[in-house]
């Protein structure tokens, strides 16, 4: 249920990787006229996004589902009308291996996801989020020389063996990625990096606020968890990549900085002022210079 909950929920995103990565797999001018090993190569990479990305969403599914604890462990918004996902094998198996009561790490993750789905519910975080989540999927630029030298030796006559070569090729995350971000992307990034930074620092901040009182052991819960989120594992990252979201130690720190300067200096009523207006969500600087964003949001209008 989670796995396919999930393929439905990105699937846009999904569709429009598919769209950019088939646009960007183009062979130059220059292979040899008349040649049929090149003339397949060429009828091959205009299969190729939709057939890398159909295998690389499903082990990014897989592997996502093997991990997860809810269905916000990446910030990205589902249907507004989804419902509340938690993986509870998953969470046990976490629990257990942190030697952490079951019951409050279970309520734990049943308020991280409402927070989360509460957020990213507000119209123009929803809007604002989706769209730099589609426009960095849109800007993919694969390699189509880098695919084409990995691919250029294989035989189709050659049996099984080679076309199980050539599959996990395919598979291979670098090959599908390409060797370097877009200039489109870079572009993008910052503006993505800063608006989920400032997200899920509100929701730290929430969880914060209401945990200690609900949950017993929230200090040592907290602590286990907000460790787990950082350690990724090759895979993890290589999700995170794809999908444009820079989910490290120092972005996690940068969104907990905002939350609390502007707690400081505003309260937690000047906080929820990120959800009142479209033009109330923080900018990259303002991300890093939480007195800039109140100042700039009480300017006359």
């Amino acid at each position: 249920q989670w796995a396919d909950r999930t393929i439905t929920d990105y699937r846009p995103l999904f569709e429009t990787l598919s769209d950019s990565m088939s646009q960007g797999l183009q062979l130059s001018d220059d292979l040899p006229t008349g040649d049929p090993m090149a003339a397949m190569m060429a009828n091959l990479t205009q299969m190729m996004g939709p057939m890398m990305l159909g295998m690389t969403t499903g082990s990014m599914v897989g592997h996502l589902a093997r991990r997860a604890l809810g269905g916000f462990d990446l910030p990205v918004p589902r249907a507004a009308d989804a419902p509340i996902l938690v993986l509870l094998r998953n969470v046990d198996e976490f629990g257990d291996a942190w030697s952490l009561d079951r019951d409050d790490l279970r309520l734990w993750v049943c308020l991280h996801e409402v927070a989360h789905q509460t957020v990213f519910n507000v119209p123009h975080v929803r809007e604002r989020l989706t769209d730099l989540l589609q426009r960095h999927a849109a800007a993919f630029e694969s390699d189509p020389a880098r695919i084409t030298d990995q691919l250029g030796g294989f035989d189709p006559m050659a049996g099984p063996e080679a076309l199980a070569d050539m599959q996990n090729s395919l598979s291979n995350p670098e090959l599908v990625l390409g060797a370097v971000r877009s200039p489109a992307q870079e572009a993008i990034q910052p503006e993505l990096t800063a608006l989920v930074a400032a997200m899920t620092g509100y929701i730290d901040w929430v969880m914060d606020s209401i945990g200690e009182s609900l949950i017993g052991s929230y200090g040592m819960v907290t602590e286990a968890l907000r460790r787990r989120r950082v350690e990724a594992d090759a895979s993890d990252r290589f999700v995170e990549r794809i999908l444009g979201l820079e989910l490290d130690a120092e972005q996690y720190d940068r969104g907990t900085a905002f939350a609390g300067g502007v707690v400081e200096r505003a309260g937690a009523e000047g906080l929820r002022r990120l959800f009142d207006d479209p033009a109330h969500l923080p900018t990259p600087n303002e991300v890093d210079a939480p007195g800039l964003w109140l100042a700039r949001i009480d300017l006359p209008t």
